[in-house]
């Protein structure tokens, strides 16, 4: 079942994401059924799942390729600039699940819902929710008596920065800290630190805008910070278990 499952989902990534231009997106999300590159794409699948499964499966083939086109076509008749990114992940999960869908018909398997949420699975998860959410929710709290300083000598001739793009920014950083101190790789923290130090070189080095700097110093440290106490109390608790 494991191979018939890497052979689906390889087809599928080739597929849906290798041999699909930007350009056919494009005319598909235009001209919705009538582009000629809908059916192109389904060819493209086809030919695809024919080469992976070495011609067999043809069962498992038809299915696929029937509703890939039901859910493309579902997809393009309701995609607009608002949705379309929400829509493009009900894609790929609706894709994904026809392929279980198939592997359960083929070969009956059993989650055990239980040994996914066992204590070492829990404890993960709520230490990620922390690292990610709470953490930039604390950060936020602390820094609210500098941000309004920051807004009022903020420069109004400088480009303005991408919405929430701090917010993830942080995120993403405490996730690697966090990674990085349970894979023990603690240099890779200073050269996080040192890569995030260069970018942000042009704020730090405004010598009229000490503040930017102070909260941007700030910031980075409570981020770092909480990141690394988070891991280090992560690794202890799971000495316990």
């Amino acid at each position: 079942m494991i191979t018939l499952a890497l052979k689906l989902v390889l087809a599928h990534f080739i597929g849906d994401f290798v041999f699909q231009p930007t350009h056919w997106v494009e005319d598909k999300l235009e001209k919705k059924w009538k582009s000629k590159y809908l059916y192109w794409h389904m060819g493209v699948h086809l030919l695809v799942l024919l080469i992976v499964l070495q011609l067999h499966h043809l069962g498992i083939v038809a299915i696929i390729i029937v509703s890939h086109y039901l859910i493309d076509l579902g997809k393009l008749a309701f995609t607009n600039e608002k949705n379309y990114r929400w829509l493009f992940a009900l894609d790929q999960v609706l894709h994904l699940l026809v392929l279980a869908a198939i592997l359960y018909w083929n070969t009956p398997f059993e989650i055990d819902f239980q040994a996914l949420f066992n204590e070492k699975n829990l404890m993960l998860l709520t230490f990620l929710v922390f690292v990610t959410y709470v953490c930039g929710i604390l950060m936020r709290m602390l820094l609210a008596p500098y941000i309004d300083e920051i807004i009022k000598d903020d420069d109004p001739n400088e480009g303005g920065s991408l919405k929430n793009a701090g917010k993830y920014i942080g995120m993403l950083e405490r996730l690697f800290v966090f990674g990085f101190i349970l894979m023990q790789q603690w240099a890779a923290i200073g050269l996080l630190i040192a890569a995030k130090s260069v970018f942000r070189f042009g704020d730090l080095n405004k010598g009229k805008n000490r503040k930017l700097t102070e909260y941007v110093l700030i910031g980075t440290l409570l981020s770092f910070g909480l990141a690394i106490l988070s891991g280090m109390l992560y690794k202890h608790l799971l000495e316990l278990l």
